[in-house]
């Protein structure tokens, strides 16, 4: 929704939606919120399953809390839940391919993945991902139903730190981009 300030009154432009919004209206405006762009993933070798994700999101610092959000009935969630964790790596610009693969319905699995992926065991014994960005392992801590969706809240128990000089791969209006002129340090 746009709104403009005209003489200290909002007013809506002709663009907002002004009925209850329905699934595309929905993704579009959202996809105005640039994300992050990680690939989740559960177990390793023969057992790996992955999927890329964009709805990661610091929860806690006492104790070390995220969330993730996956479909309620899709295949990920009971694999999360039966193995007790999960691992984020975050990608960088230049892992668009591997964004793109593994958000498919019919993505690699097991060791296929773990080769595609160029993975390691982390601690935890998900698979992370020494390429990314950064990664993050964690115990599984709650899970909780949200609408189609489930968000599973974990534990953080590993965390490799960001590389500088890197630039994140970002997901804006249905495309992958990096972030240009991105050195890794904040300022």
């Amino acid at each position: 929704m746009t709104l403009t300030n005209q003489g200290g009154t909002m007013k809506q432009s002709a663009d907002t939606v002004r009925t209850r919004p329905d699934e595309a209206a929905f993704r579009a405006t959202m996809g105005c919120f640039p994300t992050g762009v990680t690939l989740l993933t559960c177990g390793r070798d023969d057992d790996l399953v992955v999927m890329t994700l964009n709805s990661l999101t610091s929860v806690s610092l006492d104790p070390l809390l995220i969330l993730v959000s996956v479909k309620a009935d899709g295949r990920m969630r009971p694999r999360v839940r039966a193995r007790g964790g999960y691992a984020v790596s975050v990608l960088n610009g230049d892992q668009r391919d591997l964004a793109r693969e593994f958000c498919l319905p019919d993505r690699p699995e097991g060791a296929d993945a773990m080769s595609r992926l160029g993975g390691v065991p982390g601690l935890t014994g998900h698979t992370v991902v020494p390429s990314a960005a950064a990664w993050l392992e964690c115990e599984l801590h709650d899970e909780i139903e949200a609408g189609d969706h489930t968000l599973l809240v974990g534990r953080v128990v590993a965390v490799s730190g960001s590389r500088p000089g890197r630039p994140p791969l970002v997901f804006h209006h249905g495309s992958y981009s990096a972030v240009p002129g991105t050195d890794g340090v904040a300022t």
